[in-house]
């Protein structure tokens, strides 16, 4: 049970790579979440906002995979979510970033909803949300923004 999405984006995979890397860039298209981390393989990485006026962590992890400008692995755990126990076997992100000709194709992934609590309950809901459209879509934006 993995959530599979994907886009096409008129970017060489560098200014793709940034997109996913940077913190700054990340506010703009993840819910106004900046990503933070050291960017080395078992280190934690978090999504940092604003909640109410408070800094808030609104997920959390550790980076399993990195291969700089092509892919990046990472667990997310929700640590305001109703499943403590995720800590213990949490899902995990994969990034993809494909050289197309001039373009870049995004591939993410989320998964294993099979080995979480509620995990087909989630999936669906997941898929139902769209998974990750959303924020390969403001990914896309964002990019168009900054040719522009």
């Amino acid at each position: 049970m993995i959530i599979r999405n994907e886009i096409i984006l008129n970017a060489d995979p560098a200014t793709v790579w940034n997109l996913l890397t940077n913190p700054e860039k990340t506010k703009q298209y993840m819910y106004g979440c900046e990503v933070v981390t050291d960017w080395k393989v078992g280190s934690p990485i978090e999504w940092k906002g604003e909640y109410e006026g408070k800094e808030t962590v609104f997920v959390t992890g550790n980076i399993v995979r990195l291969e700089p400008g092509e892919l990046l692995a990472y667990t997310v755990i929700d640590p305001h979510g109703p499943y403590p126990e995720d800590v213990s076997s949490p899902l995990t992100v994969v990034c993809e970033v494909i050289r197309d000709d001039d373009k870049t194709v995004l591939l993410v992934s989320q998964g294993d909803y099979s080995r979480v609590t509620d995990g087909e309950d989630r999936y669906r809901k997941a898929l139902a949300e769209g998974g990750w459209d959303g924020v390969l879509c403001a990914i896309r934006d964002l990019l168009e923004r900054e040719k522009a």
